[in-house]
């Protein structure tokens, strides 16, 4: 009669290849989600504040825009090929809109833009007999109000410290790279995105 004392062995080895292959399968896939999807991102500098300060850990939705285009509010992530580095700024308004910016006013085809994100420090600003925002726009940077096709304007949210489309113009959609989803850094800031 044959001994089954060869069969654990056996088993536990075949337990543990396919272990080996879960882990491997779950690897592979993190890295592919990790470098084709999603990408992080650090805030660098005062622009976006009160929103994120410097330092500050984003996930970054790589293939949303591959799907369809930004929209207003929406925070994005995109290249700044003069500045050779990426920014983070608000999406204000699309292609065929219409800016105007003039003081803390800002206008998307005619339309005051209820901006919520920012109203505290606008009013903080205001009681201090102060403006939140010191560029207008269009200016003499950029001359021409009306958003051309295939570009989108951006500002930053802190209005007064924030190198945006009122000095750099208007970002193509080319070199957008996402939309900021995920605060993960610091761990008292982790939290969703609020576009």
């Amino acid at each position: 009669m044959p001994s089954n004392a060869g069969n654990p062995p056996k088993k536990a080895k075949n337990e543990l290849l396919e272990w080996l292959k879960a882990l491997l399968i779950a690897l592979v896939l993190v890295v592919l989600i990790r470098w084709l999807l999603f990408k992080p991102f650090i805030v660098q500098g005062p622009s976006m504040e009160p929103t994120f300060v410097s330092n500050q850990k984003l996930i970054v939705n790589e293939i949303l825009y591959n799907i369809r285009q930004p929209e207003r509010g929406e925070v994005i992530v995109f290249h700044v090929p003069d500045e050779g580095r990426d920014f983070i700024k608000r999406v204000i308004a699309v292609a065929g809109d219409t800016v105007k910016v003039e003081g803390d006013t800002v206008l998307v085809n005619g339309e005051p833009v209820d901006e919520t994100y920012i109203q505290e420090a606008i009013d903080q600003s205001h009681a201090n007999d102060r403006l939140y925002n010191n560029t207008n726009f269009p200016n003499s940077f950029v001359t021409d109000g009306v958003v051309p096709e295939g570009h989108i304007f951006v500002m930053g949210d802190n209005r007064s410290n924030s190198t945006d489309s009122r000095m750099i113009g208007y970002v193509s959609l080319d070199d957008v790279i996402g939309r900021a989803d995920l605060i993960f850094w610091p761990v008292r800031d982790i939290g969703l995105i609020n576009h």
